[in-house]
């Protein structure tokens, strides 16, 4: 056995093994960012719900409220709330349990680097990890006392008025969070009281502390206290303006996916269909059991994904950006965004040069491997493909947050995508990951892992493990389910098909249906 792979094998590869399930295992704590999506499409929901046409009779009208908005809003608003407040809560319980860990275990660990991070690896004391629990625990407190803010508001709305006036007294008195939190929960608990309490500069601190539905309803509730008709009449027609823009959203969030979603299910049941019915005749059964001729064994795959993909990741391209001289934390979205973009780029140049010089002394390749041809009908494919994706996804999904509860981490650059205002860093946003993404992950997880395993497994193994390390490699617990789901149908789309612009065709379809949701959402 050469020098080279000894190294490798008993090295870079124990390396590579032990940075990913240290970055997964940091992952289990962390919470998902499902839950957060999760809200934003509950305060659209309740802009939403505030729409009045203009011919309230109209049933049609109310029929089409009914169907995007759901029969009871307001209730289905407040159970989602709470369950958001006890996902907060247990993660309060649980970072002050290890800050009470740390500060008995003061001996230093090792904490591995993050994807594309922006500072090199490195180690954390005891005390550096105690400052990092402290922040997340001060996000969390806030957090909490934002959802009580709305939790209360919500309660108010149904008549549940000692119930709100509760939970705004309860963060009153909580002596962690922001004095401007208790302030706003005081004017509040005014604006509802019986006889009311109008405070001075009420309107100060909902303007700043509320948005969207909750701020329109508490200065509602204000200007009718004061008798302030102009300003009643000005922020009702406000709401009214925001609430057709809401109604709009939601339609085009649920209705495209949905109907994809349907088309891509009656899609299943034929090919499952044709499947017993023409057996190795029909679509599924195409090339199904066709293996790659492979020239290189598996220590070829472990270098490529070792060196060009795990280490680049993880070590060299965190470590060149560290030298750069960037102010850090980076505050711009614009910068954020580009220089996601350009750690992304340099990952995955680096990785496919790996690939190319791992390759170079087996040209010309087979036939088959990195096959890219304009005249198949990869389109068909990669379209079908999509649809049939989202019902089996969704599903996947449904049991997945049933598993983690709202833990498990999920993919940092959503969270940058659904904040972001700015037109700039959504299209930089938008290029890092519909395009260059499908790009350079199927041509790396598709065109080359794949086919590589075929020369060990059979096909519809290799598609398994590929699809498994493909969702792995994304590196957040909670998206190893649904990633794996979405990485069997990009495998069998593409060894159906030989071609991978049908599988890139998918990946970039699912980003940009994601990225799109994710734009509409902010915007609110």
């Amino acid at each position: 056995m050469t020098l080279k792979r000894l190294v490798l094998i008993f090295v870079l590869t124990p390396i590579a093994v032990l940075l990913a399930v240290s970055a997964l295992f940091g992952s289990w704590q962390e919470p998902q960012f499902q839950s957060r999506l999760e809200l934003y499409q509950t305060n659209i929901a309740l802009q939403a719900q505030a729409w009045r046409a203009e011919d309230s009779n109209d049933d049609n009208l109310q029929a089409i409220r009914e169907a995007i908005l759901g029969e009871q809003p307001l209730e289905s608003a407040t159970n989602q709330y709470e369950e958001a407040r006890q996902s907060v809560q247990a993660n309060l319980d649980k970072v002050n349990n290890k800050l009470a860990q740390l500060r008995s275990q003061p001996e230093i660990t090792p904490i591995p680097p993050k994807p594309l991070p922006e500072v090199p690896p490195t180690t954390k004391t005891s005390k550096q990890g105690q400052q990092q629990l402290q922040q997340s625990l001060k996000q969390l407190q806030k957090l909490l006392a934002e959802l009580d803010l709305r939790l209360g508001i919500l309660q108010a709305q149904q008549g549940q008025t000692d119930k709100a006036l509760k939970t705004w007294s309860e963060l009153e008195q909580r002596s962690n969070i922001n004095p401007e939190f208790g302030e706003t929960a005081a004017v509040l608990s005014g604006l509802w009281s019986n006889p009311s309490r109008l405070l001075p500069n009420a309107q100060q601190p909902i303007q700043k502390n509320l948005e969207g539905w909750f701020r329109s309803t508490a200065l509602i509730q204000l200007y009718q206290l004061q008798q302030r008709q102009d300003a009643l009449s000005a922020v009702k027609a406000a709401q009214q303006e925001s609430a057709a823009q809401a109604v709009v959203k939601l339609a085009v969030i649920g209705t495209i996916p949905t109907l994809a979603a349907l088309i891509g299910l009656i899609l299943l049941i034929l090919l499952f269909a044709q499947r017993l019915l023409k057996g190795k005749a029909s679509l599924l059964a195409q090339n199904a059991d066709v293996l790659w001729s492979t020239p290189w064994d598996g220590e070829t795959v472990l270098q490529v994904f070792v060196i060009g993909f795990f280490f680049m990741g993880q070590i060299f391209v965190p470590l060149v950006l560290s030298l750069l001289p960037i102010p850090r934390p980076i505050a711009d979205v614009r910068l954020q965004a580009f220089s996601v973009l350009i750690s992304y780029l340099l990952v995955a140049s680096g990785a496919l040069l790996v690939l190319y010089f791992s390759l170079k002394r087996f040209f010309p390749l087979p036939e088959f491997w990195f096959r890219f041809r304009f005249q198949d009908n990869w389109f068909l494919w990669g379209l079908g493909g999509y649809c049939a994706a989202l019902p089996i996804v969704v599903v996947v999904s449904l049991i997945n947050q049933q598993l983690w509860q709202g833990q498990g981490g999920s993919n940092p650059l959503l969270q940058l995508a659904l904040e972001s205002r700015d037109g700039v860093a959504l299209g930089i946003f938008f290029f890092t990951a519909a395009i260059a993404a499908p790009f350079f992950e199927e041509i790396l997880f598709r065109g080359f892992l794949l086919p590589s395993l075929t020369r060990y497994l059979p096909v519809w193994v290799s598609i398994l493990i590929s699809s498994l390390l493909f969702a792995i490699a994304h590196l957040s617990l909670s998206e190893i389910l649904p990633l794996t789901a979405l990485g069997i149908v990009l495998g069998v789309v593409y060894t159906r098909s030989r071609n991978l612009f049908a599988p890139m065709l998918l990946h970039s379809l699912w980003n940009s249906g994601t990225l799109l949701s994710l734009f509409i959402l902010g915007s609110n």
